[in-house]
């Protein structure tokens, strides 16, 4: 079995697929920088075992991470809970992307492992749509070049920052709207965040589908996305283990 684990800003989600790719367990625990490599280990182990899945069983590991101060830990916790030292996703990995930005050391390793489960999943030219604390849209053209995108505050983030920084304006959950025009506090607060960031997402695909000259396939995935795409106008494909699959397509094309 492989273990997978991309390490995000806001929680780090964890995968295990069988031999025939087959996924065994999804899991997500929150991301704390203060956190000991012991304590990831201790979360690992007590996943795996909630979903009755031996330790010994994994026979490889692969890591994608946003936040540098916590791959350490969780390179540690892996060898520490299987006995095996994880791929990381960085420079001399194969993804079989060709990456044309203006430095491609700067593109996440989460954009660049989503944009790979994408092109083999479904046919370029490709946007894909990630959201979560930040909601970042990625292009790849028809060729299979990643040819940049766009970051934009999350939804959570916008909604938090509006709560937080208004005196007035509560915290609400993100319900879905009656209607695009609220006739209370809560219920514009919820049609601006809801209603605003699919128009968002909406006015994002516009704009780079004009730049690329085609229309795409455009696919969303993240903890928001089913909060959000629902609201668009475009079609978009919800693909909530696109990351997932994108660690696992790298990990088996690197494997020795």
């Amino acid at each position: 079995m492989i273990l997978a684990i991309d390490i995000g800003n806001t929680n780090i989600v964890l995968g295990v697929t069988d031999d025939s790719g087959r996924t065994v367990l999804s899991s997500r625990i929150k991301t704390d920088t203060s956190r000991t490599a012991d304590q990831y280990a201790i979360d690992i182990k007590n996943i795996l075992e909630l979903y009755k899945t031996d330790a010994e069983s994994i026979k490889g590991s692969i890591i994608s991470s946003v936040v540098p101060p916590v791959l350490n830990a969780l390179k540690s916790a892996v060898k520490t809970v299987a006995g095996i030292d994880p791929m990381i996703i960085g420079p001399g990995i194969k993804t079989g992307l060709n990456i044309l930005m203006d430095n491609p050391g700067q593109v996440g390793s989460d954009l660049i492992v989503t944009a790979v489960a994408a092109i083999n999943k479904y046919k370029p030219p490709v946007i894909v749509i990630d959201m979560g604390t930040a909601t970042t849209i990625v292009a790849v053209d028809k060729n299979k070049n990643y040819i940049g995108g766009c970051i934009c505050p999350g939804v959570r983030t916008s909604l938090n920052a509006l709560s937080g920084k208004a005196a007035q304006l509560p915290f609400i959950s993100l319900d879905s709207p009656k209607r695009a025009i609220g006739k209370n506090t809560i219920d514009c607060m919820k049609s601006g965040i809801i209603y605003g960031s699919a128009a968002m997402v909406d006015g994002m695909i516009n704009y780079f589908e004009e730049e690329i000259g085609m229309k795409t396939t455009r696919v969303a995935t993240g903890g928001i996305a089913s909060s959000i795409i629902p609201y668009c106008k475009n079609e978009i494909i919800i693909s909530e283990n696109l990351l997932m699959d994108g660690l696992f397509i790298i990990y088996n094309r690197n494997k020795k």
